[in-house]
């Protein structure tokens, strides 16, 4: 918020310089933080030189990782996009599923880690084991966790991030249907046509509950038939969506990879056509003072034939 008389911030201007200095070695940053917070109070924009100031100087790890985001904006967003993927993917998949994502998510966080590497080694900074296992730690929470790949996007990292744990799975529950208690039998003493006309009715109720048990049965299996049918299409219809978002997240994991070796060769061949142009002018320059040597001399020549020289 401003204060009284004092002049309104550049949004703009703070966000590049922000930018700028977190992308800014860590040994060169606090001269770095100054000088831009020095320009940003001499234009007047005194609440912009307070965030700069305020800014703090990021771990080596940090700084390699947001060179990275920045250096290569492209690779990046592929990143981030298979990030989303992975986790998508990650909460529906079997064992054999997440294991061969996390192969290739090694492999693509192998493959960014050694650019990140390649950039801080350009920038004058060798990056150690230590550090580069953090960078690796920074990136594999990047993809595992959405709030690290919301904190990498900004390009202002100031220490590594860490990666959370696996993502954890889900346990069956299993019911039982209670078993019906037995139905109760009766005894009596009676006469002999009285215990007849007993047994008859017993034996009829029997013949009647055993009948009713059987409708039961035959409407338990029916009803049984058709669960096992509707869980049966569920499965399916689970094992045939966690098959597609499989094959979007290997897509991605390929493609990123792709990405990554085009880019790496980009560069390389850059860096070659780089080379044979400073061989260039180097044999240019050669030339030139060749002739103008040569010039001088034929020059020096001509004078002392015709007689007016030295």
């Amino acid at each position: 918020m401003r204060r009284d008389g004092e002049p309104d911030g550049d949004g703009g201007a703070v966000d590049s310089a922000l930018d700028e200095l977190y992308v800014t070695p860590p040994p060169a940053f606090v001269s770095r933080r100054e000088s831009l917070a020095t320009e940003a109070k001499g234009a007047g924009r005194v609440s912009d030189a307070r965030r700069i100031r305020a800014a703090r100087r990021p771990s080596l790890a940090a700084w390699a990782a947001n060179l990275l985001l920045r250096s290569r904006p492209e690779e990046s967003r592929a990143f981030l996009d298979l990030g989303q993927a992975l986790r998508d993917a990650y909460r529906s998949l079997d064992a054999d599923g997440v294991k061969e994502l996390s192969e290739q998510r090694r492999s693509v966080v192998a493959a960014l880690s050694r650019q990140a590497a390649e950039l801080a080694a350009e920038a004058g900074h060798r990056l150690s084991d230590p550090v580069l296992r953090e960078v690796e730690a920074t990136l594999r929470a990047v993809l595992a966790d959405q709030d690290a790949a919301g904190r990498w996007a900004t390009g202002r990292l100031e220490s590594a991030l860490t990666p959370p744990s696996d993502f954890p799975g889900t346990t069956a529950v299993r019911t039982e249907r209670p078993r019906s208690p037995a139905a109760p039998t009766r005894t009596s003493t009676s006469t002999q046509d009285e215990v007849a006309e007993r047994r008859r009715q017993r034996q009829e109720r029997l013949a009647q509950q055993k009948q009713e048990k059987l409708a039961r049965q035959k409407q338990e299996k029916l009803a049984r038939q058709e669960q096992e049918k509707l869980a049966r299409r569920q499965r399916e219809k689970l094992a045939q969506e966690k098959r597609e978002r499989l094959g979007r997240a290997r897509e991605a994991a390929r493609a990123a990879d792709q990405r990554l070796r085009q880019a790496r060769d980009d560069l390389r061949r850059a860096e070659r056509q780089q080379r044979a142009a400073e061989k260039q002018r180097e044999e240019a320059a050669d030339a030139v003072s060749r002739a103008e040597r040569e010039a001088r001399e034929a020059a020096s020549e001509v004078k002392r034939l015709s007689g007016r020289g030295t």
